[in-house]
């Protein structure tokens, strides 16, 4: 039998406010456990929170550029559950008017196929606390910090049917997030975080089947691991004659593998009912016009921009503007005075490739934008080869230093002198007669090879074009 997954998505993003949704307290990350909360927080009787605006802005910001339906009455429940990890013992959340609805994000897959997914809601909530488990004293203890930290809950129709289609949706809500500047989105941090719903069924079938729900996974790799075991197991247990149980599933990275945690909830087992101490809040079209205003130019219309007014490719604007810190690196670059299509190649080149093996987020490059315009500059004006270049470019990367000084230190600029390249020349001619006799017997890889030799000769250091030039100009005279 031929199966089909169906997966939805509820993903929770921490609002990058500086304080708390309902308090004063700090949401930095981090910090001492217990040290960022406070008696409204953590619920402590006679407390009463009192509405962040900032949040509101946030979340009705996300809210359009996610095409949602805002809801212009919109209120809080209580979600009630007894959890450790939840002082109060309720959660501050929306169920009855959410702040968003009924949105649309369009997405591209790798083959080209355009795909949008539904968004069913999206509302505001505060944060639980975090659990620290200590297995070498088998130790649970609660930090509390994370308590009240403002979240957007996002969720999703039903519509995907592949890791793929996740993982590119997931792509394209972090990059709307992170340029809208209503969230820094790191997952490594809590700050963005994912709950998979999954279901499989006979392909063809209009009916769902019996869905479990992955909590917490907190990486795009992990998520299409989680998503691919699910999905075994599921199929496996139904061929089996066995039934999938809905329930709440845990990740483990370690053991790839998902492991039981609990029944699965509805929302009558919260009891929700209105929150009674912050009052229903209103939307005016005034204010949904400003926030409308304020959104900033987009990766799909930042993209169009690059194509028309720098002439880069289609591909290298997407690559580009995919991530909103790549965007504002090569933006600056090219206000500094870089060359648009050569800043973008070495963005596309030795940027990417570094962050990848640094296992680093565009977001944490350490080298400047100044400092790769120097480096460009210093390639245009002969002073330095482009070998020499990239290997600049990797001395200065962690520290952003001069490359300049760094040239003069170890003595790279570039050997542009033609009397001493032809003397090298020379030497490799006579060194390599065979190899002079293949070219002459037209091998033109014989060419190269003697290029290779006299950058060799010269360390790296020598101008290409004067080598390319000498070499012509000496092969001609044989």
């Amino acid at each position: 039998m031929i199966w089909e997954t169906v997966i939805g998505l509820e993903t929770h993003v921490e609002l990058a406010t500086r304080t708390k949704i309902f308090c004063s307290c700090t949401t930095a990350f981090g910090g001492d456990p217990n040290t960022h909360c406070c008696p409204v927080c953590t619920g402590m009787p006679g407390t009463l929170p009192v509405m962040n605006k900032a949040v509101m802005r946030f979340a009705t910001k996300a809210g359009l550029a996610l095409n949602c339906e805002i809801t212009r009455y919109h209120k809080f429940d209580r979600k009630n559950y007894f959890y450790p990890d939840l002082p109060k013992a309720y959660q501050i959340s929306q169920l009855y008017l959410p702040i968003a609805t009924n949105g649309r994000v369009p997405i591209t897959l790798a083959s080209g196929e355009e795909k949008v997914i539904r968004i069913h809601e999206m509302h505001m909530e505060e944060d639980a606390g975090k659990l620290v488990h200590d297995p070498w004293i088998d130790q649970t203890r609660a930090d509390y910090n994370r308590c009240g930290v403002p979240l957007i809950e996002i969720v999703t129709e039903p519509d995907f049917r592949s890791a793929e289609e996740v993982i590119a949706y997931l792509e394209k809500l972090k990059s709307t997030l992170e340029y809208l500047g209503v969230s820094d989105c790191k997952m490594q941090e809590g700050s963005l975080r994912c709950d998979v719903n999954l279901s499989v069924r006979p392909a063809g079938s209009a009916e769902l089947g019996t869905r479990t729900e992955m909590k917490n996974i907190n990486s795009f790799k992990a998520i299409a691991r989680a998503i691919a075991y699910e999905t075994r197991r599921q199929i496996e247990l139904i061929e089996e004659g066995k039934r999938v149980v809905q329930e709440t599933r845990r990740w483990d990275e370690n053991k790839d593998a998902t492991f039981s945690m609990r029944s699965k909830e509805n929302a009558q087992d919260y009891r929700y009912f209105p929150e009674p101490d912050i009052p229903p809040m209103e939307i005016t079209q005034e204010y949904l016009d400003s926030a409308r205003r304020e959104l900033p130019e987009m990766a799909p219309e930042k993209r169009a921009r690059y194509v028309a007014q720098f002439g880069l490719p289609e591909y290298d604007a997407g690559m580009l503007t995919g991530q909103k810190a790549l965007a504002d690196f090569f933006e600056e670059a090219v206000a500094l005075g870089g060359e648009p299509k050569e800043v973008a190649n070495w963005m596309m080149g030795e940027v990417l490739r570094t962050l990848k093996e640094k296992s680093l987020e565009a977001k944490q490059i350490p080298l400047s934008p100044a400092t790769l315009v120097r480096l460009l500059a210093m390639v245009r004006q002969g002073k330095i080869n482009r070998n020499t270049a990239v290997e600049v470019f990797a001395a200065v990367w962690d520290t952003d230093g001069d490359p300049g000084a760094y040239v003069k230190e170890h003595g790279l600029e570039q050997v542009s002198d033609a009397g001493l390249v032809e003397s090298v020349v020379e030497q490799v001619f006579a060194d390599n007669p065979k190899s002079i006799a293949d070219y002459q017997a037209g091998k033109q890889k014989a060419f190269g090879f003697l290029v290779g030799q006299t950058m060799r000769q010269l360390k790296g250091k020598a101008d290409p074009k004067v080598v390319n030039q000498v070499i012509r100009a000496k092969l001609e005279q044989l």
